[in-house]
């Protein structure tokens, strides 16, 4: 068992949805539900239950037993670290520092989610969050007109997506350079509607479809 894991305090009561957050990590790290209950030495149907009951309250013992098998902390998969950025834990004592290849940076990056892009404006650089995707090796993205990210359009921008391990203290960060182009073809704006991965989180009407199409893309990332 890693000392983190070892150290981590549970709480008397799963913060948050603890079920939502065992599947979530579970199926990030590609197991099946009998073989993460092998890892945890407790029987498939229990992580069921704690998997699809939000009340459920498991042991400390087990909370545990469950962060070691799917390589996280106890305050990861109960919710007490929602409201903290990510890289609170400390760094490893071996880290090794590589460079994505640019392959490795495009899978990275195409595999979806939220990123951050950087836009000049008229008092200075903005960074914000956006829900993206990859649509023909371009990065494309909705918000509302007059929103920071549709200041995007014509200029150029800064993408960035990254992933950070806090339990291994280990993570990947890819950064993407282009301009910023809106997408006013009709057909266009449909198939990228049709094609999008998520809704915009942050919800209302965000129908301006703004397209990046990257001429760098470069990535890092650091192993234990």
């Amino acid at each position: 068992m890693s000392e983190r894991t070892r150290t981590g305090t549970a709480p008397a009561k799963p913060l948050g949805d603890l079920g939502r957050r065992l599947a979530a990590r579970r199926i990030q790290v590609g197991l099946t539900r009998r073989e993460a209950a092998t890892r945890a030495g407790m029987a498939t149907s229990y992580l069921g239950y704690l998997e699809n009951h939000p009340g459920a309250a498991p042991s400390t013992g087990a909370l545990m037993r469950l962060a070691e098998a799917l390589e996280t902390t106890v305050t990861e998969l109960s919710g007490g670290a929602v409201e903290l950025p990510s890289g609170t834990g400390h760094a490893a004592r071996s880290p090794e520092f590589t460079r994505l290849s640019p392959g490795e940076c495009r899978a990275l990056l195409a595999s979806h989610g939220v990123g951050r892009i950087a836009v000049p404006t008229s008092s200075g650089p903005v960074i914000v969050p956006v829900n993206y995707g990859v649509v023909d090796e371009a990065i494309v993205f909705r918000t509302a007109r007059g929103a920071t990210p549709s200041l995007a359009e014509g200029r150029q921008v800064g993408f960035e997506v990254d992933h950070i391990d806090d339990a291994f203290s280990q993570g990947w960060s890819v950064l993407a350079r282009g301009t910023a182009r809106e997408v006013t073809d009709p057909q266009e704006q449909r198939r990228l509607t049709q094609r999008a991965y998520s809704m915009p989180w942050a919800g209302g009407t965000r129908n301006l479809w703004v397209r990046v199409h990257p001429f760098t893309v470069t990535g890092r990332r650091i192993t234990v």
